[in-house]
């Protein structure tokens, strides 16, 4: 049986979690589907029938996925699922929202955060905060399975060739219904998605210093800008900065951790970026323990020299 998709888009393009999610599944079974699911559509399914890799496409189209919801989106993977062994989500806001309920309602185990494809049914995951690494076999007879992108090569995004299907929509759940959103817009590359990141801790003392000694350099370098959670609870940063943990997980080319003691809940979101600078005055800090190059400063002083350097 087929591996199944679904993927992350905003009905005209797909987001790069899915390709890592598709080098997953790949890795689950050759032949691999792809679900796009939106309102309008066409060009998201049409990207994802370049995919390398992908053999279908299942484009369905229906007001009621405009927005993602993740009822509607849950019962359409519900009325096709049985033609499928795997079912694979990228561990995203919207994956984790979905992917609990498809389980639930299969009655089947979920396999959450998947670094690591074994074999067909037994995969690699963290626990502890990444402290330590679970090996799950999961004997059901369809897998649902969250992965962590970072854990996994994106797929080309170009270069495929699959088969386009288009397939009729289950009616709306009616269990939910989009009122409205906030957008936040920001100039700069989306954090997961972002190649280099420069991120701040408590040592930055105040939202303003945050901004004054961290923008410059992220400019820079044209980097992404990040916090720790004790920076965000603080307020020096808003919520969608967050790396760690509870954060986001990030794995970037660079990233610049600047003020960042390094508590176990940050270095779970982004050790396994390429290579990590550490700035910080104190030597025992953890933070140094991953870093590739770590620089034992007062990064008030630090981090402006490195701005007039580059």
């Amino acid at each position: 049986m087929a591996a199944l998709v679904i993927a992350e888009h905003d009905n005209a393009s797909i987001k790069g979690a899915t390709l890592n999610t598709v080098t997953a599944a790949l890795q689950c079974h050759a032949d691999v589907h792809v679900l796009v699911a939106g309102h309008n559509a066409g060009a998201a399914a049409a990207a994802a029938a370049q995919i390398a890799g992908v053999t279908k496409v299942l484009h369905i189209e229906s007001d009621g996925f405009g927005h993602g919801l993740a009822e509607n989106i849950a019962a359409q993977v519900i009325a096709i699922s049985a033609s499928y062994g795997h079912l694979l989500f990228p561990a995203t806001a919207a994956g984790k929202n979905v992917a609990p309920r498809v389980a639930a309602l299969l009655d089947v185990g979920q396999i959450s955060d998947a670094t690591k494809v074994v074999s067909a049914d037994t995969f690699e995951r963290p626990i502890y905060a990444g402290n330590a690494i679970a090996t799950v076999q999961s004997m059901d007879s369809i897998k649902v399975i969250t992965v962590r992108t970072t854990g996994f090569d994106a797929a080309a995004a170009t270069g495929g060739s699959a088969a386009l299907e288009v397939l009729a929509a289950v009616a709306d759940s009616g269990h939910s219904s989009f009122l409205g959103s906030e957008i936040a817009r920001n100039d700069r590359p989306e954090l997961t998605a972002a190649k280099i990141i420069v991120s701040g801790g408590r040592a930055m003392g105040s939202s303003e210093k945050f901004n004054e000694v961290l923008t410059p350099l992220a400019d820079k370098l044209g980097a992404a800008l990040g916090a720790s959670r004790a920076a965000v609870d603080a307020g020096y940063a808003p919520n969608d900065w967050q790396v760690g943990q509870t954060g986001k997980i990030v794995a970037p080319t660079l990233y610049v951790a600047c003020g960042i003691s390094g508590a176990i809940q940050h270095l779970a979101g982004m050790k396994d970026s390429k290579v990590i600078v550490a700035i910080n005055k104190d030597a025992e800090a953890p933070i140094f323990s991953v870093a590739d190059y770590g620089l034992e400063a007062d990064l008030f002083t630090a981090v402006p020299e490195l701005v007039a350097a580059l």
